[in-house]
């Protein structure tokens, strides 16, 4: 039977499927680790970030020492220094590019274990229930919920995580 036929139906009725929802972020944010996550993903923000202005720093020292000196520089020495320039400004959106990679393989790291405890306890709960199945509000694959026909298991499943 589908969602769609099961439309009707008490959720007290015997023999028709409960189920439960949630919102996985909201409870998430309400675990105490995800408090340290953010604060160690801040961290390492700060590090990246005053890395990229360190590099930017000494481009931009490079530039200013080649626009003052380009008018006196050899042709062959003129080309090595913006060779070099070139080479500093590639790395340098090389390193912000896999910063970003970094810094966001690092989240999904750390919330995926959030998750994987979250899921263990939505398991627990929808077995202790007799739920037929769990929904994920935050996903929006659903656009309407009954409450009488499904059970919002929030509350129950920070509780149990804390």
């Amino acid at each position: 039977m589908t969602l769609i036929g099961l439309a009707g139906y008490a959720q007290s009725e015997p023999g028709m499927p409960k189920f439960g929802y949630l919102s996985y972020e909201a409870v998430m944010q309400a675990m105490p680790q995800y408090a340290q996550i953010q604060a160690d993903l801040t961290q390492l923000r700060i590090q990246y970030e005053a890395e990229q202005k360190r590099v930017e720093d000494d481009f931009n020292t490079k530039y200013e020492e080649f626009l003052d000196g380009q008018k006196n520089f050899p042709k062959t020495i003129l080309q090595k220094r913006q060779s070099e320039l070139q080479e500093m400004m590639d790395r340098n959106i090389a390193f912000k590019k896999e910063s970003q990679r970094l810094l966001a393989d690092a989240e999904n790291h750390q919330k995926s274990t959030l998750r994987n405890l979250i899921q263990a306890a939505v398991e627990q709960i929808g077995q202790e229930r007799g739920y037929a199945f769990v929904l994920d509000t935050d996903i929006q694959a659903t656009t309407w919920i009954n409450p009488a026909m499904g059970e919002d298991i929030s509350e129950a499943v920070k509780k149990l995580l804390k």
